[in-house]
């Protein structure tokens, strides 16, 4: 009979939510000491790209050890096959060493390959790929998903609406027959106890607005000029909300005001897609309604029992 895997304790919750300031809170604790991050985040993986993406500053990271932050150039990719393996990796290596590590998650498809195992679908196709990408700059995103939803509903929300994900799916179905969701997994190398909170949709918006407007008085438009002088356009990380159109206003094609309230509105709608994933998934979860500023006593406690 194979070994019980290792557990982990998992704190999941939508964007501005208040997580770095939870972690940097529980680290403080008695509690808390040996406390590593492990950001399972797609985008804060991305170097360069700080302010939009509200990764932990250089400060908060000498307070508390973050994996898997800064892992990638901002030209690079990672996927959640790449995010995942090097994530268990970081996992293995903090608990060799006695520290006591926290996944912390935003991106639900990373925090489902970490919690289910990886997938077994085939490798990319680049012709598939190609066409896709040609009917997607045809058709649009809506389509494409809309075409994803009918063939293997369970695939498109688990895309939450990413197209590189929706376009994923479809190029392994036209590949082989079947969506990624009819293959099977590897058996994960941990299991998962998670906390998530999950704000409700007024909190979260007044939140969002709120961080928006001190991302750009932090600096963003000017983060955004530097990166666009040295960055492919091409490159994934420009996926993360407010860089594209922040980069317009770069370029002249949009008004900062119109910048703002696009990166506002779409902001809240992740935050939406992000709530809707973890009302639902990691199944073994402690689900509390709130943000993490008013449920830390909660959260610590939650902590004490899991974290040791």
């Amino acid at each position: 009979m194979p070994a019980m895997p290792p557990t982990i304790p998992v704190l999941a919750a939508p964007t501005a939510s208040g997580k770095t300031a939870a972690v940097l809170r529980l680290a403080d604790l008695p509690a808390g000491r040996g406390l590593e991050v492990v950001s399972a985040d797609a985008l804060q993986a991305y170097r360069g790209f700080d302010i939009g993406t509200a990764k932990p500053t250089p400060e908060e990271r000498a307070r508390v050890p973050h994996h898997l932050v800064d892992a990638v150039p901002p030209e690079g990719a990672i996927d959640a096959v790449a995010w995942t393996r090097a994530a268990e990796d970081a996992l293995d290596d903090a608990l060799a060493r006695g520290a006591r590590p926290l996944v912390v998650a935003g991106t639900g498809f990373y925090l489902d390959a970490l919690d289910r195992g990886l997938p077994t679908t085939p490798p990319a196709d680049p012709a598939v790929r190609a066409a896709l990408e040609a009917e997607r700059a045809e058709r649009g995103d809506a389509a494409m998903l809309a075409d994803l939803r009918a063939l293997a509903p369970e695939d498109a929300t688990a895309s939450q609406g990413n197209p590189r994900r929706v376009l994923r799916a479809l190029e392994v179905l036209r590949s082989s027959g079947r969506p990624p969701s009819a293959f099977p997994r590897t058996r994960p190398r941990f299991s998962l106890r998670s906390y998530v909170a999950l704000p409700s949709a007024a909190a979260l918006e007044a939140r969002v607005d709120d961080r928006v407007n001190a991302m750009l008085a932090a600096g963003w438009l000017d983060e955004v000029a530097a990166l666009a002088a040295r960055v492919p356009a091409s490159a994934p990380a420009w996926q993360a909300i407010g860089y594209g159109e922040l980069a317009r206003v770069v370029r002249g094609e949009a008004t900062l005001a119109d910048a703002t309230a696009a990166i506002a509105l779409a902001t809240r709608r992740y935050a939406k897609r992000q709530r809707t994933w973890f009302g639902r998934r990691p199944a073994a979860a402690r689900r509390v309604v709130g943000v993490l500023d008013d449920l830390f006593d909660d959260l610590a406690r939650w902590w004490g029992v899991n974290g040791s």
